[in-house]
Formats: C-alpha cells, sequence, structure tokens
C-alpha cells in the first residue's frame, strides 16, 4: 500500500504526521511524496482560522479527485479539524473515507486493517517517527500537548485538550533517536513551551528540560519555538545566554499592544510588562532576537487600539512579526463577540502592520551586515525548479525553519553541514547573503534506526 501524507499548519502537527507514518510503514506500507501515486491518502488539516480550514478543505477535495484522476483508492482526514467540525466534514465531503480527530489516532491503524489495507506488523518497528520531507537536518521535538491558557480567540484547547507534559527522559529519548537519524537543529515546539512541567509533580521545568538536552545529546543547535512571556523565568534566560547550542531566539506570541483589546483576548499581559520584559530579555541575553505574532481587527479594535499596537512595534522594534486577520472560532469566547471590525478595515490594518514591520525587520537586517556568525546549510547548491542555477542556502542562528527567512552563501557547501560566514547583503527584507569563510563539519550520513536499538543512555539527575 503506497501512501502520501499530506501536513497542513503547525510543526507540531509535523511532529504528529511522522509518527502516524511510523505505524503505517510498521505495517508494511510504502511512502510516496508523489499523492497522485498514492494508493492511500492521509490530510492531517489544521482548524486554528479560517484561512487554515479553507486550505485543509481545498486539500481534502484536492486528494479526493485523486480517486478518479490518480491511483488513490481511500482518503482519511485526521487532525485538529477534523475533532471540531467532523459532523459537518462528514456531511460535506463524501470523497473522504473516514474522519479521526486528534484525540482519535490510535483507530488508524485498526480501521486501515478493517478494510484490508493493511496488515499486521510485517517490520521491526521503523521508530517514533519517520521523517516525511527532503532534507531531516532539522527536526521538531514536541515536548507537551494541549493547552490550559484562556485566550478568548483561540480553539486549540477545545481542538487539543487540556495542557498535558511528557516525561523528561522519554522527550531526551526521542531527542536522541532524531539526532541518530541525522538531526543538527531540532526546535522544540508546543502550544507554550514556558509552561513545560506546571502540571507534574517530578518539579522538572523548562531549564531543567534543556539541561538534560544538553548533557545527554550532541544537537549542535536547540530552538525554542512559541512561549508566552508570562512564563519566561530568570532560570530559563539565564541558561539560553550561558549555553552556545541553545540559539539565542524567542519565539514570544504578543498578539496585540492595546490594554484594552489584551483585555478583551484575555492574555495574560499588558503593555507595560511586555516592554518591561523584552528589555529584560535583550538585556540578559546579548544579540537575542524575538519573533512576535499579532491579531489586528479583533472584535472591538478601534483606530487608537490599532495606533498603539502600530507605535509599539515601531518602539520595541521586534526582528519579525507574523499577523494575521481575526475571525470568530466556534466554541470560543470572542465567537460571543459582536465581529464589529469591517474586513476591509482588517486588510488594510494588517496592510499597513505588515509594511511597517517589513521596514523594522529590513534596519534589524541591515544592522547584521558585516558581521560573522554561523549558518546551518539546509541545501547544497545545484539547480532550482525552473532550471537556474542557484547557490547553498543556509540559515542564521535568527532564522527559524521556514518563518524567517534563508540565507545564500557564495560557494557550495553540504547540506546539513556548518559554516561560518560573513554577512554581506539584505535581499527581498527577510533573506541575506554570505561570504563563507570556513566549513566547520560535514554531517554524518542519518542512520535507519529505530527506537527499540537506541541504547539506554543515562539521563542524569533531572527529573529523576
Amino acid at each position: 500500500m503506497k501512501v502520501a501524507l499530506i501536513t497542513l499548519g503547525c510543526d507540531k502537527n509535523t511532529v504528529d504526521s511522522e509518527r502516524y507514518l511510523a505505524q503505517l510503514l510498521e505495517h508494511g506500507a510504502e511512502q510516496v511524496h508523489d499523492a497522485a501515486e498514492a494508493e492511500l491518502i492521509i490530510v492531517n488539516t489544521c482548524g486554528f482560522i479560517d484561512a487554515a480550514k479553507a486550505e485543509s478543505i481545498d486539500a481534502l477535495v484536492q486528494a479526493g479527485r485523486l480517486k478518479v484522476d490518480g491511483a488513490a483508492q481511500t482518503v482519511v482526514a485526521v487532525g485538529c479539524m477534523v475533532e471540531r467540525h467532523k459532523v459537518e466534514l462528514t456531511s460535506a465531503l463524501p470523497e473522504v473515507d473516514f474522519f479521526l480527530g486528534a484525540s482519535e489516532m490510535e483507530q488508524l491503524v485498526p480501521r486501515l486493517q478493517e478494510r484490508g489495507l493493511l496488515g499486521d506488523p510485517i517490520t521491526l518497528h521503523p521508530g517514533l517517527r519517520v521523517y516525511a520531507g527532503d532534507t531531516p537536518h532539522v527536526r521538531y521535538l514536541k515536548i507537551s500537548e494541549g493547552c490550559d491558557h484562556g485566550c478568548a480567540f483561540c480553539a486549540i484547547p477545545l481542538m487539543r485538550g487540556k495542557h498535558r507534559s511528557f516525561a523528561l527522559d522519554e522527550i531526551v529519548r526521542e531527542a536522541q533517536l532524531l539526532e541518530l537519524q541525522g538531526a543538527r537543529e531540532v526546535n522544540l515546539v508546543a502550544q507554550d513551551l514556558a509552561h513545560y512541567g506546571r502540571d507534574r509533580r517530578d518539579g522538572v521545568r523548562l531549564p531543567d528540560l534543556l539541561k538534560a538536552l544538553i548533557a545527554d545529546t550532541s544537537i549542535p543547535w536547540i530552538r525554542n519555538m512559541y512561549l508566552y512571556s508570562a512564563g519566561i523565568t530568570p532560570q530559563l534566560l539565564d541558561i539560553i545566554a550561558a549555553e552556545p547550542r541553545i540559539l539565542r531566539y524567542l519565539d514570544m506570541p504578543m498578539q496585540h499592544a492595546s490594554d484594552n483589546v489584551l483585555e478583551r483576548m484575555r492574555r495574560p499581559e499588558r503593555k507595560h510588562t511586555i516592554r518591561e520584559k523584552v528589555a529584560r530579555f535583550r538585556d540578559v541575553v546579548p544579540d537575542l532576537a524575538i519573533r512576535t505574532t499579532c491579531i489586528v481587527g479583533f472584535p472591538g479594535e478601534t483606530d487608537d487600539d490599532f495606533a498603539q499596537l502600530m507605535e509599539f512595534l515601531e518602539e520595541v522594534q521586534f526582528e519579525r512579526v507574523g499577523a494575521f486577520t481575526y475571525s470568530p472560532q466556534d466554541g470560543t469566547r470572542a465567537a460571543a463577540l459582536v465581529d464589529d471590525v469591517p474586513m476591509d478595515v482588517k486588510l488594510n490594518r494588517l496592510e499597513l502592520l505588515t509594511e511597517l514591520q517589513r521596514s523594522i525587520t529590513a534596519d534589524r537586517y541591515e544592522s547584521r551586515i558585516g558581521t560573522r556568525s554561523r549558518v546551518l546549510v539546509e541545501k547544497a547548491a545545484g539547480v532550482n525548479d525552473d532550471g537556474e542555477t542557484v547557490g547553498a542556502r543556509g540559515r542564521l542562528p535568527w532564522q527559524a525553519d521556514d518563518i524567517d527567512g534563508v540565507t545564500w552563501l557564495d560557494s557550495d557547501v553540504p547540506a546539513g553541514a556548518f559554516a561560518d560566514v560573513e554577512v554581506t547583503d539584505v535581499i527581498d527584507d527577510y533573506d541575506f547573503e554570505a561570504r563563507v569563510i570556513s566549513v566547520l563539519d560535514a554531517p554524518a550520513p542519518p542512520r535507519a534506526v529505530s527506537s527499540r536499538q537506541l541504547p539506554m543512555v543515562s539521563i542524569g539527575s533531572f527529573g529523576r
């Protein structure tokens, strides 16, 4: 059975998809990257905002068409959007054979076996996860599931449930497996990394987890993705400042800078606390890059509220900002509010914010011209899809995978290698050009190793 897995949404969905794929391969499935060749197509959906839902529905419709135009026999929808809207989706998409929400994924293999698409396990278990992309050098490591925050606009707790932290030794063991499979950068992901451990009785928190990953792996780059500022402690800042393998990068969602809007959003911070914390973060961790997110057009957002947001962005000068327009989500507190900001106003505010941040990012990036840094190469020189010869491509420490642009190098370097470079220019607002000074190392070939083959190792005293 040839299977294609289409993953939409966040990096946490990527982790889930890799786990589903491992289960399927254990039972004899064969992964293909072209959905037209697949007999089984699984779409891991996202239900975060309306645009994500539309993308998920479009992917399911396209997959359904491959029952006629391709080799597909079965289409399965899984993930967050299914968790919230299974009944409506089942009625609207008859071309999809069955739907499994995020809380029902233990049923995937049995349901496929019932249909005769999978048999009993026939291979050694391929591991907890099987990489589903093209280059395994950057991997995501989920350290918790769900969310306890009560943000008015967000349906994630309704889709993913309450916050549950995974055991420290399990996380470290998975990190070791990813390293053996070729990971050079591991991005820690969760709804809120800073919340890690608060639901456990062993006293372990995020700084302890970071210390364990440093002690018990050799992964060169560890990146923290998505932390509420309210939970960023002095201990966490100290370890980021002290440990060179932990990148000086924080993805810290702010959402707004008007206290009136923040209160209606049920956010834990206010403008003055965000300002104070950003200043403290940058003071404790020099050269720290901070990325944030903002919502425009939340119910009740006035021209003055939006002006406060713009003024704050200009004042604080974040490296990057991801912005999107508000859309009501069923079941959330905000859905009960009158969506009183017209769509044309939302889109205009989004455009103004995007233009402002583009200029801020350009200024901050231009200040790095002439500086030296380290780059992780993600693709060697070659020919692009248009038949053009292009140089090697990598990312600097302040460029997270897939969201912060890339760095083009002036000479070829193998994918997965690190190189010291001098930044020579900023191009297309968010990308860099750099001159290679020296190549530090070539990556070892990834190993086809399973969790059963991974030797038991000491986890140290953390979490014991």
